[in-house]
Parts: C-alpha cells; structure tokens; sequence
C-alpha cells in the first residue's frame, strides 16, 4: 500500500487526519486567516482601479453623454461579432440621451448575419465588454 491518498479508493479516517495534520504542519505562519483583515495596499490599489465604481449593469443603462470612455464595445455572444464606436459618434447618430444598452442592441442588429426567418430567434445576443 502507498501513501497516496486516493489512489484507487477513498482513505481511511486515520490516513485523513495524518494528511491533515501535515498539511497543517507545512503552512507558513504569515498566512493570513481567512477572517483577518486585508492590508491598506489591497483596498488601495482596488479603490484606484477604473471600473470599481461601476459595474456591467449601470453603464449598459446609462446615457450616451454619461459615458467617459473612449470607445464603446459590444460582441454578439451568438455569433462571436464585435462592434466599436465612439461615443461621439454614437451621439451624433443616436442621440445624447439614448441608452448605451438600446445603442448596443441596434448597433449589432444593423449587420446581423444570422437570420432565420423566426423572429424569435433572429438577432444578435449582446455581450459588453468591460476593458
């Protein structure tokens, strides 16, 4: 018989608490435990990234004036097709207060190639990219 573990069966109880116990033995004492706080530099460096204050959600239902990026970008999860404008661009042909999601869904509509002839299952299915 080998000390592996599970080589062919599950192991005992008293071979469970031998690997238990080693593992144990092997974790080094600066690891931090699971309920401890987090350092400063973690929470900085989170609260610095760009897209912290706004998820997925809240820029697909925002205005096209209220969108501070430089391209907007949406792929069609049906097709694998992906779409870029500018928001100036998506304003002169839209509106200033069309929402980015409706853009999105005409956007990739326009040029849809899958058409079967149902309209339940014609179209593109968006999928926003975050970067």
């Amino acid at each position: 018989m080998t000390d592996r573990p599970a080589s062919w069966r599950m192991p005992t109880p008293k071979q469970m608490e031998k690997l238990a116990a080693e593992a144990a033995r092997k974790l080094p004492s600066s690891a931090a435990a699971p309920d401890a706080a987090l350092p400063a530099e973690y929470w900085g460096s989170v609260l610095k990234d760009p897209h912290a204050g706004t998820n997925g959600l809240q820029l697909r239902q925002r205005h096209l004036s209220e969108i501070q990026r430089h391209v907007l970008r949406v792929s069609c999860r049906r097709c694998q097709r992906t779409v870029e404008i500018q928001p100036a661009d998506a304003v002169r042909l839209y509106g200033r207060n069309a929402i980015w999601n409706d853009v999105a869904q005409r956007l990739l509509d326009d040029t849809c190639r899958q058409r079967t002839g149902s309209h339940e299952d014609d179209g593109c299915w968006p999928g926003f990219d975050m970067t």
